[in-house]
């Protein structure tokens, strides 16, 4: 796709302790209102006591390659970012707040400002544009969460997955998502 960036997030559940971090860097680094989160942290038991396992991993939007909420938006504003193959925007300015992206997202990662407009994770835009990582990332005490062009074979990102066994969220789903989750 014409030497599009493919960027892709990649989240180690083994590092990862949920200790919040990525959450209050994300609300301060983008002005998110109180009640409202772009990043959340989940905590996932499984098995049958005595054998249980425990996951503990952050969530966002997934940017996803086949997005159903930038289909599902009848004015545009959910819409990929022009040098990318999958960074998911939200245009403010374009935005009636129908919700017909929220309703499309298998992975209710939007949520409306008080101001009336839909908003979601940006990856930080505006940070990755000057070269810096996203917020969340910049703050992980762990070092668990990994960001980067997944058409870069070189990058942190891509070697991540290339070494490591790793899942998406609902994959049935179609959407192609680009956060991984190391296991």
């Amino acid at each position: 796709m014409d030497n599009k960036i493919k960027y892709a997030m990649v989240i180690d559940t083994k590092l990862c302790v949920g200790c919040g971090a990525c959450v209050v860097a994300c609300k301060t680094e983008n002005e998110v209102p109180e009640g409202r989160s772009r990043v959340w942290v989940v905590e996932e038991v499984s098995g049958v006591y005595p054998k249980l396992s425990m996951e503990i991993r952050s969530e966002r939007c997934n940017h996803c390659t086949n997005a159903p909420c930038v289909s599902a938006c009848p004015t545009g504003a959910s819409h990929y970012h022009k040098s990318s193959e999958n960074l998911v925007l939200v245009d403010s300015k374009k935005c009636t707040g129908c919700k017909a992206c929220m309703a499309a997202c298998p992975y209710d990662a939007r949520f409306t400002m008080p101001e009336g407009y839909v908003t979601k994770c940006t990856f930080c835009l505006h940070r990755i544009e000057k070269g810096e990582n996203p917020a969340c990332m910049s703050v992980c005490p762990a070092r668990a969460i990994h960001f980067g062009d997944l058409n870069d074979s070189n990058s942190e990102v891509s070697v991540l997955l290339k070494s490591r066994k790793f899942k998406v969220l609902q994959p049935e789903a179609g959407t192609q998502p680009n956060v991984y989750y190391l296991v």
